[in-house]
């Protein structure tokens, strides 16, 4: 049982870590908003020391009220000092909050290209979206209330304190031994709120995950009669997610019970001294010495020494959020990405000056599977075709994963020229919701409506997008809802040839197609061997090999160089 404890203990630190870097960056912010609560709570006691003042020269000094005018003036004026002063740090603290958001999604992001799709395999489309959106806005909170009034809340109680001890010791030990009390049952109460918010994002990323998988499977769902199934599968992900959600409000309501109810214990002792000592009859320490002044100011005081308890408790479960927001972050963010070398082109291979990419002795290790490709060693040429064969499972994928910089090899070394660049397709193509222009831009952004017509054209998708009502403007759903796989390919290969990209990697091209689709995705490749792109393609179909200058072959990881009846070990 210790171990899971001794995880989450390091999960903890790792996301308070985060967050400490993060509030770093906007520490000039933090500490001017800071400093402006600061003047603020000491404008609130000048204003209860005024009043003091005020009710004391009336009662007891018997003065004329219009005497007293320019303290009341006074008092009046430092109202809008206060709120300004107030707004100035509100305002700072979530323009820091904004600053860090912004950052860290950008960093995320960053990051998750740094990463590849192979990486990011492991986590689902739906789980990364809630991180990049939900659990980085529940990072607002944190800094944008709870950070500034963490310092607010230990500063100026202690200034009250100080100006309590000027006036009556006796009642300032009695605030001083009641702050403890505050803190210690928040700390008690938001290890608890902690770990129920962890829980609680990690249920609503699996939640996210479950929803959109039983989305994206509706019409298989009804295909078999199994829509009931999946709404009940549904219901009770939520009704989880409710039930936590309650908890960790129910938990939020305790804290703040429980500083209630120990604020209220010590100004009721203050007050009940303070009532006393002035009526006599209290003659310890220094109550005798009690005056009007000193009595209500220390009165007034009071509820002030634990105001910023109180708001510091009102966002403490912005804390917890934050650090079960962080932790999963931290874990995306341990991730580490592939590694890549970039030389130029002589550097690769000093015989060859037109090598593109190069593998070295380079292998793939999988934790579960061990040596998956490899040793492989091989150079690729600009303007080249070739034809990678192998049985599924044999490392085509792999191989091409490894070309791409997907992921980086074990052993040995990847050598990539100083331009290199490439595009990727796949018998699945990434397509997203939007218009077939937004889906061809993913691969130039700025590329003109009459490059994506070209585009287009060369994918043998030109009568089809003129005889749409809207032509580019089409909007298509996600994973292509609304083209044919035939269709969705072609746009994939359209997008190819708007990269400009110098090296291909296509896996399964022509898999599951009808024979036209077929047909025009082979035109297209010939098309892109013709512009002097170097393809390098992972396929079954017998037709694709007349394209090939070299054919490589797969088999148990090794790769093979197949000439004729010739069979050579290119990792030799």
């Amino acid at each position: 049982m210790a171990a899971p404890s001794a995880k989450s203990d390091k999960d903890g630190k790792n996301a308070k870590s985060l967050l400490n870097q993060l509030a770093r960056e906007e520490r000039r912010r933090f500490g001017v908003a800071v400093v402006s609560g600061l003047l603020a709570g000491t404008l609130t006691w000048v204003q209860m020391g005024l009043f003091a003042w005020c009710v004391t020269a009336l009662l007891v000094n018997s003065q004329p009220l219009r005497q007293l005018t320019p303290l009341f003036v006074l008092w009046f004026l430092i109202l809008p000092l206060r709120g300004l002063l107030t707004y100035g740090q509100e305002t700072l603290s979530q323009q820091a909050s904004l600053a860090i958001r912004k950052r860290l999604r950008a960093r995320l992001l960053d990051h998750m290209v740094a990463l590849g799709p192979v990486h990011l395999s492991d986590y689902h489309s739906a789980s990364l979206s809630y991180q990049l959106v939900e659990q980085v806005e529940a990072l607002d909170g944190y800094f944008a209330r709870f950070r500034v009034q963490l310092w607010l809340a230990t500063l100026l109680p202690l200034g009250i304190l100080f100006i309590t001890l000027s006036q009556d010791w006796l009642a300032a030990l009695f605030l001083a031994l009641s702050a403890p009390m505050i803190p210690l049952f928040m700390a008690l109460v938001g290890m608890g709120a902690e770990r129920l918010n962890r829980d609680q994002f990690a249920a609503v990323a699996r939640l996210s995950g479950h929803f959109i998988d039983r989305v994206r499977s509706l019409t298989t769902l009804q295909l078999f009669g199994q829509t009931a199934q999946a709404r009940a599968s549904v219901w009770a992900a939520s009704e989880g997610y409710r039930t936590r959600s309650m908890r960790t409000l129910r938990l939020a309501f305790l804290s703040s019970a429980v500083l209630e109810f120990f604020a209220a214990v010590a100004i009721a002792v203050v007050a009940i001294y303070i009532g006393f000592g002035l009526l006599g009859y209290i003659d310890y320490g220094p109550s005798d010495e009690l005056t009007l002044f000193s009595g209500l100011l220390i009165l007034l005081l009071a509820p002030e020494f634990f105001q910023p308890l109180r708001s510091l408790a009102q966002h403490y479960h912005d804390r917890a959020a934050a650090l079960g927001a962080a932790d999963s972050l931290v874990n995306l963010l341990a991730e580490s990405p592939p590694a890549t070398r970039t030389d130029h082109a002589s550097a690769v291979a000093p015989q060859a000056p037109s090598t593109l990419v190069a593998l070295q002795n380079a292998n793939v290790t999988h934790p579960e599977r061990g040596v998956v490709l490899g040793p492989v060693s091989l150079a690729l040429s600009r303007g080249e075709t070739v034809i990678l064969t192998g049985a599924s499972g044999s490392g085509k994928s792999t191989l091409l994963q490894l070309l791409a910089g997907f992921v980086a090899p074990g052993d040995g070394e990847r050598l990539i020229a100083e331009d290199f660049r490439f595009a990727w397709m796949d018998q699945r193509p990434l397509l997203i919701q939007g218009t077939l222009a937004e889906n061809l831009r993913l691969a130039d952004p700025n590329a003109s409506d009459e490059a994506l017509y070209q585009a287009l054209a060369q994918a043998e998708l030109s009568d089809l997008v003129n005889g749409l009502p809207q032509g580019i403007e089409t909007s298509i759903s996600e994973r292509g809802v609304g083209l044919s796989g035939g269709q969705a390919q072609r746009l994939a290969l359209a997008r190819v040839f708007l990269s400009q990209a110098p090296l291909v990697l296509l896996d399964e091209p022509t898999a599951s197609l009808d024979e036209h689709t077929e047909r025009a995705v082979m035109q297209g490749l010939e098309t892109l061997k013709r512009e002097g792109r170097t393809l390098v393609i992972a396929t079954h179909h017998p037709a694709l090999k007349a394209l090939a200058d070299r054919h490589w072959h797969i088999e148990h990881g090794r790769l093979y160089s197949v000439q004729g009846e010739e069979v050579r070990d290119d990792s030799a």
